[in-house]
């Protein structure tokens, strides 16, 4: 067998060698130049950009919440406060199964689904090293049964909060308000760096109108973190700064007798300082406790609140929307003098009902036997229907809503809390707007005695009492007095003053009108007791929730108790120079002389004894 022999190519081998060396030559160069301009780059031109990265990586700005600011009476007393308590929080990192410890602490404590539906939605919120709440406030029982067994929950714990508190309870509820849990909406509204680290936000009343002031403005630590962020370090440190305390208008003893009056009627009483426009009283009855709606009501609470025929989270106040049946009757005289639609002594026949021209329907009087020839001042005194019809329709509907709408009836007040209803003056225009239907003369004869479409709240009816007994200077109803801050105070709310131009001796007749309803044996309120020693001008009204039928008798008895009339009263005192001004509204009262002015009188009485006026 013979061998075949390969004979080498030595230039061509030493060649590819070549080539190759080349080549890696070439290769290790780029990359070497890449590097150098990359090295270049971060230590140079980009050293400012990440050296910011590399200290925003070990550096974080945490959050300081603001302690709350506290809201007093005109007396200092205590309308909410933050107060200690226990709450039982969870360090997601440190619990191996999240779902199985809620649970087991579900079954200890007793714990709501919806409360344990907000700690998962808050919880996402947070850093897993992050203590959320899933308790506050909590109970005795709570605590001992959570005390007893803490060994077997790693991760969680009791902490002491400041945790908001309302003494009054339901006396001041409506005007309060209170703060829950910020929720998913609020999240996206409210200033995302004041808000970083709150839990609470205010809801409604004065919390949620002057949340800006009590909220505070929220400071910030600069916290050295390691790479799993967790905290080792404080670094810096900007302090927060405590929210404003408000101090209102309102007297909390005038407050709790006006509440403890009005029972057992649902309804509302306001009282102003005539001269300043300041809320004294604001009740709404039946009213609600704000407190557990601080850590979050239980979801069968709250719809029983919120289903109750009662409606005690209705502000009626505020928002309460009734007939002023009579006690408009003193504006409309008023609007008849000041646009010479009658005269202080002319004299209008009242034969228990009024009839329009060439119209058979009547339209009746109160007292079936009628009151005979009567001037305003008799016509307010005892209150005759057939004279305000008569004058109605004299005046017309055109001047009469322009000049009720002067002192703010059918217009917000502008008093410092949201969501204030409009009430409603009723005119040509807004029955076109609204019904598409022209306006009959009918309308303005019902519409003169505070009836039909007429529709006012109690804030509303006070104010204009006010600014009757203030003889046409309009003042701007206003709860909070003062903020006072760390470093200054300031006025409370921003009001402004007008002033209707009325004559003097068209005021004096009608005050002197009211007077009689109280002091006069033939007012309408006459038999309210008179244990003082000023003199008070007021009137009675009742304002029909039931339309009766032409013919059909009112009988009280007989008709359901929901249906039965509203029980007005305004009244101001002393007469010869007011001081205070108040609107009573209880629902289904029946009859003003006998239920609200004896509200009104103990609200009077006391105010003036307080303030050594009587």
């Amino acid at each position: 067998m013979s061998r075949v022999h390969s004979i080498k190519d030595t230039q061509l081998e030493n060649n590819l060698f070549l080539n190759r060396i080349m080549v890696a030559f070439i290769a290790i160069m780029l990359l070497t130049t890449g590097l150098i301009v990359r090295l270049i780059h971060l230590q140079i031109s980009g050293h400012e950009h990440y050296a910011t990265l590399a200290k925003d990586n070990s550096i974080k700005i945490y959050p300081i919440v603001p302690t709350r600011g506290m809201i007093y009476d005109r007396h200092g007393n205590i309308l909410a406060e933050n107060t200690q308590s226990y709450s039982l929080e969870m360090i997601p990192e440190k619990i191996k199964d999240i779902d199985e410890t809620l649970l087991q602490l579900q079954k200890l404590l007793n714990i709501p689904d919806e409360k344990i539906d907000l700690y998962q939605k808050q919880r996402k919120r947070q850093k897993r090293f992050t203590s959320t709440p899933l308790l506050l406030s909590m109970s005795d029982e709570e605590i001992a049964k959570f005390a007893v067994n803490r060994p077997f929950f790693l991760g969680v714990d009791m902490k002491q909060r400041l945790v908001r508190h309302y003494p009054y309870d339901e006396l001041a509820a409506h005007v309060v308000g209170y703060v829950g849990r910020i929720n998913e909406a609020e999240v996206k509204t409210l200033p995302a760096e004041e808000y970083q680290g709150s839990t609470h936000v205010g809801k409604v009343g004065i919390e949620s109108s002057y949340e800006t002031q009590l909220h505070g403005k929220t400071g910030y630590a600069e916290i050295e973190t390691n790479v799993q962020a967790r905290p080792l370090n404080t670094l810096n440190e900007t302090d927060a700064v405590q929210g404003a305390n408000l101090y209102l208008t309102l007297d909390m003893e005038l407050q709790k007798t006006a509440y403890d009056a009005l029972a057992p009627y649902n309804g509302a009483v306001v009282a102003i300082e005539v001269k300043t426009g300041g809320v004294l009283v604001f009740t709404s009855r039946p009213s609600f406790d704000p407190n557990p709606f601080v850590a979050g009501i239980a979801n069968d609470a709250y719809q029983a609140l919120q289903s109750s025929e009662n409606q005690p989270l209705y502000n009626r106040a505020l928002r309460g929307l009734y007939p002023p049946g009579s006690t408009l009757k003193p504006f409309v005289a008023l609007a008849g003098l000041e646009h010479n639609a009658t005269t202080a002594s002319q004299r209008m026949d009242c034969p228990g009902y009024y009839q329009l021209p060439n119209v058979d329907h009547k339209y009746r009087c109160w007292k079936k036997t009628g009151h005979g020839a009567v001037n305003v001042s008799d016509a307010i005194t005892e209150s005759c229907d057939v004279y305000f019809y008569r004058l109605a329709s004299t005046l017309g509907i055109d001047d009469m809503h322009n000049f009720l709408q002067k002192f703010g009836f059918g217009e917000k007040t502008g008093i410092d809390l949201a969501n204030e209803k409009t009430g409603l003056l009723p005119s040509r225009e807004w029955k076109l707007e609204q019904k598409k239907q022209s306006w009959y003369p009918g309308e303005t004869l019902i519409t003169g005695i505070g009836q039909g479409s007429n529709q006012v709240t109690p804030i509303q009816l006070a104010r204009a009492t006010a600014t009757l007994a203030n003889k046409g200077d309009v003042v701007t109803p206003f709860l909070v007095d003062k903020i006072v801050s760390a470093t200054d105070t300031r006025k409370g709310a921003e009001t402004h003053q007008e002033v209707i131009p009325l004559k003097k001796s068209n005021v004096n007749t009608i005050v002197s009108a009211m007077v009689d309803v109280v002091h006069n044996e033939r007012g309408t309120a006459h038999a309210l007791k008179k244990d003082f020693n000023y003199l008070m001008a007021g009137k009675t009204g009742t304002a029909q929730v039931l339309g009766i039928k032409q013919n059909v008798k009112y009988n009280e008895n007989a008709i359901e108790f929901k249906y039965r009339d509203h029980a007005l009263f305004i009244a101001f005192a002393p007469a010869d120079n007011p001081k205070i001004a108040i609107a009573v509204i209880a629902e289904n009262g029946g009859h003003g002389a006998s239920v609200a002015a004896p509200i009104a009188a103990k609200v009077i009485k006391q105010y003036l004894q307080d303030t050594n006026e009587n």
